[in-house]
């Protein structure tokens, strides 16, 4: 398991119980950001469409005038929430008031609101709690509790914040002190009493706000509603669970409760020239890796400015809840996968007895190793009627375990299949890396066995990846088992902690393992397409070949021979493979 780094678990555990087993939720940025749609002036401004006040330098005597403009008459509340519950998502957090100030319910406490200061007049909040209680859907609130750059005292306020750091401290403690008593915590408490039960306060970018104020905040909610959850982005370690960063999605199953928000496309709140939409094989990916490492998925859509889900968003949840409604029994309350490195032809989840295999690719001939459970039943979750056929063994002068499953000729699923295995007990898996169907062997960092030298800054990141290995007295090593001997490429991934940029290459390392040797200078120049690389980009470095001539187990180690110094976080690692040569 990855370690426990952003917040701790002091809430009550059964206050998660209804989030755990839901692992699917809908993410709404909505507000009059949806107006300009990116584009302002006549000119498209980069980046996200809810930050256009901020990146396109919109003062605030003009941005205000859009919520005049802002007259959703498309907008649905029944159509939103049956369009969540149709795509298998059990939870809907929406926006109510983002980073520019705007609160897209009625807040008595301010008066810019979409019911005192838009043609709308409307409270969709009050709707959606409405639609959300018929469909048996829990109603979540997004809440900028720090950044408002509308309000005087909010963090990056337009007026205060200083050139490119706006987002460091502009302003007095004094000032953000009274923003957050005369409008946050105002606002917080309207959310929270007009409502209805709420699932969660889903807070964001905390920024400066100081322990106390985030405790605070914490403190209000569970006052208020004693079972409503705390994100982790209400900063300081004081949220009831943790949050990825935005599409991010860690290396191995992670210990505690966590979620990724994910985009469908590039932004979150609408616009109108953002048509990268991502297949409904990289979704069902995502959720299916996220659901395997126990992260909860928050997949968003934007609205558009008259009320309307754009219908690409439409038609891939729709794609999204047809799988759900065959394979979802390997969603819903599983937990992380018991192997604690990833596979090549899928991933696995599980539950009580059961153990999920979600394979992205049919093979001719399924074997996976490590399993020390005797499995009862095996059978596809699309024909739970049809057994499949499980051959196990156990070589016990080498403890490795071996199940082989006599799959169909085809795959029942074109993108994600899933065979259910009934186990005699809950899985109990071999605790060091196996090779593979494939043959190969994964050897996560997260995995690895690290060796510091006085005053080291290596670390593991709370994704799993090595960083801040900076001194080559350091290094790694591994245990690993083999069936089926041979010669293997030795292939270095490095990892990034950046969103959408490239580690650091150029540094020199050796992999050592059985008496032989290779290494190499790591390069960028091959990309490694897994679903978490979309956003956090992974490249290979083969090293070069070694001959592992019997089954057992091995020792393998990595050292850094040379580590450029300008790289901010080191040399950073995601894993080392070992690939069959040929």
């Amino acid at each position: 398991m990855l370690p426990n780094r952003d917040y701790n678990r002091k809430s009550d555990p059964e206050r998660l119980d209804w989030w755990r087993e839901a692992r699917f939720g809908m993410f709404i940025h909505w507000g009059i950001y949806a107006v300009p749609a990116g584009i302002w002036k006549g000119e498209a401004i980069p980046s996200l469409g809810e930050w256009i006040m901020r990146n396109g330098k919109i003062p605030i005597d003009e941005y205000e005038q859009l919520a005049g403009q802002f007259n959703p008459v498309k907008f649905d509340a029944e159509a939103w929430v049956a369009l969540a519950k149709r795509a298998g998502m059990k939870y809907l957090v929406i926006t109510s008031k983002h980073h520019d100030g705007f609160a897209m319910f009625d807040s008595p406490c301010n008066p810019y609101n979409i019911v005192d200061a838009t043609l709308f007049g409307r409270d969709v909040m009050a709707e959606l709690a409405e639609a959300c209680q018929r469909e048996g859907i829990r109603l979540c609130f997004y809440y900028s509790q720090a950044q408002d750059w509308h309000a005087p005292g909010g963090a990056g306020h337009w007026e205060e914040a200083d050139g490119p750091d706006w987002n460091k401290q502009t302003i007095t403690d004094e000032r953000f002190a009274q923003y957050l008593d005369d409008k946050a915590k105002p606002q917080v408490r309207e959310l929270l009493t007009q409502y209805g039960p709420i699932g969660l306060i889903w807070f964001d970018t905390p920024v400066f706000i100081k322990p106390e104020q985030s405790q605070e905040l914490a403190d209000l909610v569970h006052q208020l509603q004693p079972d409503c959850l705390v994100s982790g982005r209400v900063g300081n370690a004081v949220g009831d669970y943790g949050s990825m960063g935005d599409n991010q999605i860690p290396c191995g199953p992670v210990e505690g409760d966590w979620e990724t928000p994910a985009t469908l496309n590039d932004t979150w709140g609408f616009k109108s020239d953002d048509h990268n939409w991502k297949s409904v094989k990289d979704l069902l990916y995502l959720l299916v890796d996220l659901t395997s490492k126990g992260v909860n998925y928050l997949l968003n859509v934007g609205p558009t400015a008259e009320g309307e889900i754009p219908q690409p968003s439409v038609e891939l949840l729709e794609a999204i809840g047809e799988w759900m409604a065959v394979n979802s029994d390997a969603i819903y309350g599983t937990n992380p996968s018991p192997f604690p490195y990833e596979m090549q032809w899928g991933r696995t989840t599980a539950k009580d007895n059961m153990l999920y295999l979600l394979l992205f690719d049919w093979p001719s001939e399924f074997r996976l190793s490590g399993l020390r459970n005797q499995v009862k039943r095996a059978y596809l979750l699309a024909d739970p009627d049809t057994d499949i056929a499980v051959t196990q063994s156990h070589d016990a002068a080498t403890d490795q375990h071996l199940l082989q499953l006599a799959l169909p000729a085809d795959a029942p699923d074109e993108l994600v299949s899933v065979v259910a295995v009934e186990l005699d007990g809950p899985a109990d898996v071999h605790p060091i890396p196996q090779q593979q169907s494939s043959g190969a062997v994964a050897l996560p960092a997260h995995l690895a066995q690290m060796h510091k030298a006085e005053g080291s800054e290596m670390t593991l990141s709370n994704t799993g990846v090595a960083a801040m290995w900076k001194d080559t007295d350091d290094w790694l090593s591994w245990e690993f088992m083999v069936d089926r001997p041979g010669e293997f490429d030795v292939r270095f991934i490095l990892g990034t902690l950046a969103h959408r940029r490239s580690s650091a290459a150029g540094h020199s390392v050796t992999v050592a393992v059985d008496g032989q040797s290779v290494g190499g200078v790591l390069t960028n120049d091959e990309d490694v397409d897994t679903p978490r690389a979309q956003y956090f980009p992974e490249h290979a470095t083969t090293l070069g070949r070694v001959t592992l001539a019997a089954p057992g187990s091995y020792e393998i180690s990595v050292r850094a021979d040379a580590i450029d110094d300008s790289a901010a976080h080191g040399l950073t690692m995601a894993s080392l493979e070992l690939v069959p040569a040929n």
